[in-house]
């Protein structure tokens, strides 16, 4: 069974960092795009950033551009976001998504992945 597991999620201040993980088990996504989204309540899930199998292609969305950064490490099956100057605006559940395809691209659209974790809520107070 595929199972994508956010943690790291919390209560920060505004400005203030934090670095969250998605753990994958069932499969290896090593050769797969990985990405976060976000969903804030009463609003439709948002792209946030995306790396590419390799972590040698990355892509963020406009409003978390350069204060945000993806990384992975293939041999534990793990993708990171590390999130720094956060904005009570970041306050939203944050999911990991894995690709299947194999493309070495980085994609923005959900519809692009298959596999999905839980969720972990970030609270940015202000």
């Amino acid at each position: 069974q595929v199972q994508l597991v956010e943690s790291g999620g919390g209560l920060v201040q505004a400005g203030g960092s934090l670095r969250l993980s998605c753990a994958a088990s069932g499969r290896t996504f090593s050769s797969n795009t990985m990405g976060w989204f976000r969903q804030a309540p009463g609003k439709e899930r948002e792209f946030v950033g995306a790396i590419s199998w390799s972590g040698g292609s990355t892509y963020f969305a406009d409003s978390v551009k350069g204060r945000f950064t993806i990384s992975r490490d293939n041999a534990k099956n793990t993708m990171y976001l590390q999130m720094n100057s956060l904005k009570p605006e970041d306050t939203a559940v944050y999911y990991c998504a894995a690709s299947p395809l194999r493309s070495g691209l980085v994609y923005s659209r959900d519809g692009m992945y298959t596999y999905w974790g839980q969720g972990t809520q970030v609270t940015v107070s202000s």
